[in-house]
């Protein structure tokens, strides 16, 4: 698991988060307000492939899919620790199978768009010196809290941490809605936030019961 938390990268997220911001100010969100609809990532977000895409694209494109790929990339190393533990909730163990189902290809295919526009897939031609963990990012003393859990406690950090890193996604991918040019990466935001809104409503149920 470290090597994959070196690699996620947080200080990534919140530089590039903060790059995003002063392109322009995205409007307020009521992520995990409305009633609880039945899609889930893997039912609601199209199909994810790794084929190149196509049209314009300009930076707030780039940007989505340089800081959504360690984003994703921590959402399903916090799937499998949760889902390690047999005494996690059988319907949070289910969610985080969901949610690598679905994350796992859309981090393909955002590497093949970065790929075919000739950018950096690990974001290391972007600029993010002096930033900790953003976006909804788990910190590693979270993630060891995390993986040091069993049963009840795993469950209640994992969808606590889940929500908010959720809600992070959201919000990133509402900026792409709003300054991308690239229509499959807007496309894939818009489905990012449908999926993850879902989601959020879902885990919150989840919470108040567990």
């Amino acid at each position: 698991m470290t090597t994959m938390r070196r690699l996620v990268g947080p200080a990534l997220v919140l530089g590039l988060s903060l790059t995003l911001a002063a392109c322009a100010s995205v409007g307020g969100h009521d992520v995990g307000t409305e009633a609880a609809p039945a899609a889930t990532s893997s039912a609601a977000v199209p199909s994810a492939s790794a084929t190149p895409s196509s049209g314009p694209r300009n930076e707030a494109d780039v940007m989505f899919a340089t800081m959504m790929i360690p984003h994703h990339a921590q959402a399903i190393e916090m799937a499998k620790l949760v889902q390690s533990d047999p005494g996690v909730d059988p319907k949070v163990a289910a969610l985080a199978q969901r949610i690598q189902d679905a994350q796992s290809p859309e981090i393909a295919q955002m590497k093949g768009w970065l790929a075919s526009w000739g950018e950096d897939s690990d974001g290391s031609s972007m600029s993010h010196e002096g930033h900790g963990a953003g976006g909804g990012m788990m910190s590693e003393e979270d993630l060891d809290a995390l993986e040091a859990a069993d049963g009840a406690e795993a469950t209640k950090l994992f969808l606590e941490g889940m929500i908010e890193h959720h809600q992070g996604a959201v919000e990133m991918a509402k900026t792409q809605i709003a300054k991308g040019a690239n229509p499959d990466a807007k496309r894939r935001a818009q489905a990012i936030v449908d999926a993850q809104n879902a989601e959020i409503v879902q885990m919150h149920g989840l919470l108040a019961s567990s």
